[in-house]
């Protein structure tokens, strides 16, 4: 794959698709080449805004006929450069793809363009009595959340992409437009091609719709953060819930660290904590469920330190666990976060992130942790000069080793982040002897291999 040859020859053709809704401009080029990733920046030749699957389909022909890569962008949200256009070309700029197609609330199901953001869906669906539960943390778009495989904060109970997707419209490397499973809930008809582009990181083909699950909202939520005297002793009252049936709809880790980079929005003492979030079709059942939650917290050395009910109470709490990102870059300023993340079984959790912090301050480097510890997943904030060679190769050994703990834990390399550029050599660990069957996939469907070049493999 080479940098793409005539640089004017291809904004003529791809003017005459998208007529205007496209820019050279260098700092759009800057933003479209990077994402929020520790990886240098590499921009790409051009980036254009479709509004249409027929225009990103028309798009896709052009470039398959010069053999010119096209990289998928959605919120810029993406940390292993997923965004990053390695070898030049189109930037697919999904943004304006931000229509709800449709809302089917006896069905629980919507259809949405992939350019719709997570809070615009929940937005849109406000008054229908439903809503979409999957919640990364940052407001990414439905169509990088897809291609990513996202979960977050609430997968714990509801699932992540993969479970709440019934079907994709994709454009493929040719440019041909092809729709993958239904709204019925169950099928077992051929290949499901839908799972099999969710988390392929636009290396397979350009999501441009997708038909996803919906879940009632609940009557009854309650919100509660639960102080702890080690990070011990929150795993082991977490595991401790999920084994008493406790229904956690959501459940976050945040250690001591992560509490006092959020201290000047929460107040909250500097120990590790754990926030939840109960869900429940009545009063009654919220309140069983609260004490068991308070009994199992006291059991392990904790307590609730603080509990919230009303919706801007809760939305208080998690925007504070969503600041985690900035917050913590934010405690050394200048810096940029190297992050990364794994997941392992719960049973091991507790081990691997106690070997992980004292990975990390053998090192003298700042991390903050947080984690979605109701399924094993935790993530580290490296805070590092990203001018200074020997951070940068200090980091990269902790995110080697927590990814070797990992796997030797039975755990995975990355549990929502995705490989992109980052984590290839992980990959290759995890899953050396699939490497073949995945690249003989992307071989069949991109062949010239122009869709997201060199990323996972």
């Amino acid at each position: 794959m080479s940098r793409v040859a005539d640089p004017e020859e291809l904004v003529t053709a791809l003017a005459a698709i998208v007529g205007d809704r496209w820019t050279r401009s260098p700092s759009e080029l800057e933003q479209h080449g990077r994402g929020e990733t520790h990886l240098a920046p590499a921009p790409p030749d051009v980036v254009v805004y479709p509004v249409s699957t027929d225009e990103v389909s028309a798009v896709v022909r052009a470039c398959a006929q010069r053999s010119v890569p096209v990289v998928p962008y959605g919120a810029g949200s993406s940390l292993e450069g997923h965004v990053s256009a390695v070898y030049g070309g189109v930037s697919l700029d999904m943004s304006r793809m931000d229509r709800v197609l449709r809302t089917n609330v006896a069905d629980l199901d919507v259809t949405v363009e992939a350019g719709v953001t997570r809070k615009q869906l929940v937005r849109a669906l406000g008054s229908t009595g439903a809503t979409f539960f999957v919640d990364p943390g940052a407001d990414a778009t439905i169509g990088g959340m897809l291609a990513t495989g996202a979960s977050g904060t609430t997968s714990v109970r509801y699932g992540t992409m993969r479970e709440n997707t019934l079907g994709l419209t994709v454009v493929l490397a040719d440019g041909s437009v092809i729709r993958t499973g239904g709204r019925a809930r169950k099928s077992s008809a051929g290949y499901d091609l839908t799972r099999l582009f969710i988390g392929s990181e636009g290396t397979l083909g350009v999501i441009t719709e997708a038909t996803l699950r919906l879940h009632p909202v609940p009557d009854a939520i309650a919100a509660a953060a639960c102080s702890f005297p080690s990070v011990d002793a929150a795993v082991d009252a977490v595991v401790a819930l999920l084994q008493s049936g406790v229904p956690l709809a959501r459940i976050e880790l945040l250690d001591d660290v992560t509490i006092a980079s959020l201290n000047a929005y929460l107040g909250y003492p500097e120990v590790p904590m754990v926030f939840l979030e109960l869900h429940a079709f009545s009063r009654d059942a919220l309140g069983e469920q609260m004490g068991a939650v308070h009994e199992v917290v006291a059991e392990h050395g904790g307590r609730v330190h603080a509990s919230a009910t009303t919706e801007d109470e809760r939305a208080r709490l998690w925007d504070a666990r969503h600041r985690v990102y900035y917050a913590g870059i934010a405690r050394r300023p200048g810096a940029r976060s190297w992050t990364t993340d794994v997941c392992v079984p719960v049973s091991a959790l507790a081990q691997c992130i106690r070997e992980t912090r004292a990975d990390v301050a053998a090192t003298g480097i700042e991390a903050p942790l947080v984690g979605h510890v109701g399924d094993g997943n935790f993530h580290l904030l490296l805070l590092i000069d990203p001018a200074d060679p020997a951070e940068r190769e200090r980091a990269q050994g902790i995110s080697v080793r927590l990814t070797e703990r990992a796997l030797a834990a039975g755990g995975t390399c990355t549990g929502e982040h995705g490989i992109g550029l980052g984590k290839m050599s992980s990959l290759a660990k995890e899953h050396g002897d699939s490497l073949p069957v995945m690249r003989a996939i992307k071989d069949a469907l991109d062949p010239r291999h122009i869709l997201n070049p060199g990323k996972i493999m």
